[in-house]
């Protein structure tokens, strides 16, 4: 299991990139600190300095490899830091705290949070899967804030990638589908979705996925908005909603790739948003239905669609 460790080091005191709090100077420094090494160099906060040097060499190790996520409004620079190799036990003993599945972590983490966390799990992850060069097979090497990799043989540059994939919510006016694979917890259902096939439209994969996996034929398309998402390797997400005729309601779900689908009505929706963390229930219970955490864009989704039925008074 890949483990991550956020790190706020001391700021760069390059007075050029200090002054001020806009996007665009944040921005430009960020891009800074990627093109110059030297810049780029950590000085880690010393709560967990002290930490990693309480763990011995390969805390040590840890240091050196961190990679740089972001910086926050006073331009201080945020790195995060790849911990698995170390004891996990001596680690958790250490910071006062438990590991816990990245998923699961989405249901307990600041909204700031969930994205810095989400940034620096695909960021390492990416590393770790790279390390060789597709053409040479010679080693790759990063540069200092972690944002390429260089395969020195050729001089092929590789830059962190994510894999588009379409999720979309539809509605015939009245209910909305959700769906189920196997591989969710107990009672959840969220937004159908699937990855963009070479050459496709964001449009015909969205509407290609819906007939694939329901059987209907979307009428409209509507887009929302878009999300980096750290499952299964680094995907970015695009969201839309999406509409069916009432005579084209009829689902033949694909039990190949859907446990099951099904249509929800608003008071239906209402309860499962209310489901704040997944429901710890007894096998012989009938499962209650929920919904992705908030951080995810599938909630976003569905809580527009209740909204919009609430504008237009379906709810009563």
């Amino acid at each position: 299991m890949l483990k991550c460790l956020r790190v706020l080091p001391a700021p760069v005191t390059r007075s050029c990139y200090r002054c001020g709090s806009s996007y665009v100077a944040r921005m430009r420094f960020i891009n800074h600190l990627k093109e110059d090494p030297g810049a780029c160099l950590k000085a880690l906060d010393s709560d967990v300095e002290g930490i990693l040097n309480r763990l011995g060499e390969g805390g040590s190790l840890v240091k050196e490899e961190s990679v740089l996520i972001t910086c926050t409004e006073q331009n201080r620079a945020l790195f995060c830091l790849d911990v698995g190799q170390l004891d996990q036990g001596a680690l958790e003993e250490a910071c006062g705290a438990a590991f816990v599945d990245l998923r699961k972590a989405f249901f307990i983490l600041r909204g700031e949070e969930a994205p810095l966390v989400a940034r620096g799990q695909a960021l390492l992850r990416w590393h770790q899967g790279n390390g060789f060069c597709s053409a040479s097979g010679q080693p790759t090497t990063r540069n200092q804030a972690g944002s390429q990799r260089v395969c020195q043989s050729n001089g092929l540059i590789y830059y962190p990638k994510m894999s588009p994939v379409i999720i979309t919510l539809v509605s015939d006016g009245r209910r909305c589908l959700l769906a189920r694979q196997t591989s969710f917890p107990r009672g959840m259902y969220s937004a159908l979705a699937g990855f963009c096939d070479m050459g496709e439209t964001l449009e015909e994969t969205l509407r290609r996925e819906v007939a694939e996996e329901v059987g209907l034929e979307v009428d409209s398309v509507l887009y929302s908005g878009s999300q980096h998402w750290p499952f299964p390797q680094s995907s970015f997400m695009v969201a839309c909603h999406a509409t069916v005729g009432p005579d084209n309601a009829q689902l033949e779900v694909d039990h190949a790739e859907l446990e099951d689908a099904r249509w929800f009505t608003l008071e239906e929706i209402r309860a499962a948003l209310k489901v704040r963390t997944p429901p710890r229930e007894l096998r012989d219970q009938p499962p209650t239905v929920w919904v992705p955490p908030a951080y995810a864009i599938a909630h976003r989704l569905i809580g527009e669609w209740a909204e919009d039925q609430e504008r237009r008074g379906e709810g009563r």
